[in-house]
């Protein structure tokens, strides 16, 4: 329940589920989705670190991909789940401050991230013989760097100034986790201005990465198309839709919802859209990468190889 009282400064999130039986199916849901997340990308980074094949600026980025889907459906879930059982949905000031600073983070690393992997493939298949320059362990390091470096720039700034203006009495926000745009809701003050900066974020976080995703693809799909053979043209075509499968499902819904205008979003549609990028992508992401991916199956078969040999 809210808490009326004036002096309160806690924040009470409304939640995703409601209070019915489809309520309690869709928690056991996001719950089983939670933990295929937590299984999933942890296998995936232990893969990649164990295993000597998958040492490549590819899977290095991969990775990284890992850890911030971790991470992300981290930062979210287990305080949705939180208030759902307990029936305390009350998160305080600094609590809402913390995940919503994470969740910026994440959010604006895993865009920047995407397109540094898209850039991988592009100068893979476009570029053989220069990749192992332009993709150098220097390279793949500050490009990984540059993705939390400018996810966390972002995110201070987003937070700091939801931390810093005045809210009126009421402090339910519409959401299942602490979003600033759904926390400017109760702002006692006009925030046009800082609509205009979410509308810039955006567009330098995800909607110029998802142009450059597109051009490089673009460039990609046509090298592929004039390649002698059929084998490579094959392996390049499911690397590459693999990737774009992943783009689809992570830019789509984020960028329809924070390019919008406050007067067109409702709350509704907006945790809808969110549970896409927050909760289903960051499950899907190691299911698409190994199962479409013969290097990452082979190594985990000779994983589990060694494992039994070690048994017996």
């Amino acid at each position: 329940m809210e808490n009326n009282n004036p002096n309160s400064t806690d924040f009470f999130l409304l939640g995703l589920f409601p209070p019915s039986r489809i309520g309690l199916f869709f928690f056991i849901l996001i719950v089983f989705i939670f933990l295929m997340a937590l299984f999933g990308n942890l296998c995936m980074i232990i893969l990649i670190f164990l295993d000597t094949h998958l040492h490549t600026p590819m899977y290095f980025l991969l990775s990284q991909l890992s850890l911030m889907d971790l991470s992300y459906i981290s930062t979210i879930v287990p305080e949705m789940a939180s208030n759902y059982l307990s029936g305390n949905k009350s998160i305080s000031f600094i609590g809402c401050g913390v995940q919503s600073f994470f969740f910026l983070t994440l959010a604006g690393g895993e865009g920047l991230i995407l397109a540094s992997m898209a850039y991988d493939r592009y100068v893979a298949i476009c570029f053989p013989l220069h990749y192992a320059i332009r993709m150098s362990k220097r390279v793949c390091v500050l490009m990984i760097t540059g993705s939390w470096i400018m996810g966390s720039i972002n995110s201070c700034a987003h937070t700091a100034y939801a931390l810093n203006i005045p809210y009126c009495q009421s402090r339910a926000i519409n959401h299942f986790f602490c979003d600033v745009p759904a926390m400017l809701t109760l702002a006692c003050m006009d925030t046009w201005i800082y609509e205009y900066t979410v509308f810039v974020s955006t567009t330098l976080l995800i909607v110029f990465p998802f142009i450059g995703i597109a051009c490089s693809y673009g460039r990609v799909l046509l090298a592929i198309c004039r390649m002698q053979s059929t084998e490579g043209r094959k392996k390049a075509y499911s690397t590459c839709s693999t990737h774009l499968t992943v783009v689809t499902f992570y830019y789509a819904p984020f960028a329809y919802t924070y390019l919008r205008p406050r007067s067109l979003r409702t709350p509704t549609e907006d945790k809808t859209l969110a549970v896409f990028y927050t909760i289903l992508t960051p499950m899907l992401n190691p299911i698409i990468y190994s199962m479409r991916n013969k290097e990452v199956m082979g190594a985990l078969r000779r994983l589990i190889q060694r494992i039994s040999s070690e048994k017996m």
